[in-house]
């Protein structure tokens, strides 16, 4: 609270705590003088009133503006988006990364370029009014320090929680090849696991035509008895080596197979993109 100011009183008002004597045929009636000193001190009182709650509003517009600063990431070989956003702790993950990055990353999450350079968090915000900085700088230092420390303890003791993000629904996916491979992309972004929609289309219709079920008993992996099997012609040990964690154990199933068989390939080839042929 501001100091109360001490005002020296002038000379006529202590007569308002006097007595006034009146005559009246020889008889004295003593009467108290009521003066204006209560209409003096209420406009004294207004004015200190008027300083002391200017500065609040200036000096709030002036703290709700700064936000930190946001951060650059280059992209090295190897890297996917959901690496990069565990590493910055990324609230929201990948795809909120992706959603802040989508112009340099492109239309397809799950292929990300080395070389181009990521913005992790968001720009600081810019004052909404111009002239309530330059009231603030106007202000006295002491008074907008003051002013400062109660808008502060203000913040701190009525800022209500933030609320939580709304849970998004389940994607659903159609049951042919192409809710499979969109699946096993989702799949693959929660692990990291690189590849795209046009590089694992491209070796199934290769492998298997499309076939799931498809199974080759004839090359030198079905007479030592390990025949590939799938969309991705994967094997049984290659399959249980790189069997991807929520997926179907069995080597059949659409999904199972092309997210095993991608991520065989990110290991060998470092993207399924990157085979063009018997791998």
């Amino acid at each position: 609270m501001p100091a109360q100011g001490k005002h020296r009183r002038p000379k006529s008002v202590s007569l308002s705590r006097g007595i006034a004597a009146v005559t009246t045929g020889g008889a004295v009636l003593a009467l108290p003088v009521l003066g204006a000193t209560t209409a003096s001190a209420a406009p004294a009182h207004s004015v200190a009133a008027e300083k002391a709650v200017a500065p609040v509003s200036v000096t709030a517009q002036v703290n709700s503006v700064t936000k930190a600063a946001p951060a650059k990431h280059s992209v090295v070989s190897g890297e996917t988006l959901s690496k990069i956003a565990r590493e910055y702790s990324v609230s929201g993950g990948w795809k909120k990364l992706y959603e802040g990055n989508r112009k340099a990353v492109g239309e397809n999450p799950n292929l990300i370029h080395p070389g181009i350079t990521l913005t992790i968090g968001a720009k600081a915000a810019a004052p909404s009014d111009a002239k309530a900085g330059k009231a603030a700088k106007a202000a006295p230092a002491a008074e907008r320090t003051a002013t400062a420390e109660r808008a502060d303890r203000s913040e701190r003791t009525t800022a209500a929680p933030a609320a939580a993000p709304a849970a998004a629904a389940p994607a659903t996916y159609t049951n042919d090849l192409d809710g499979w491979i969109k699946e096993s992309l989702a799949v693959m972004a929660q692990h990291g696991i690189p590849g795209s929609y046009e590089g694992i289309h491209r070796n199934i219709i290769r492998e298997s035509s499309g076939n799931p079920n498809a199974i080759n008993n004839w090359d030198s992996n079905a007479v030592k008895g390990t025949p590939s099997k799938g969309l991705l012609q994967v094997i049984d040990p290659t399959f249980q080596a790189y069997h991807v964690p929520g997926t179907s154990t069995d080597s059949y199933d659409p999904v199972a197979n092309i997210t095993a068989a991608c991520n065989y390939a990110a290991d060998r080839y470092g993207s399924i993109d990157n085979v063009f042929g018997a791998y």
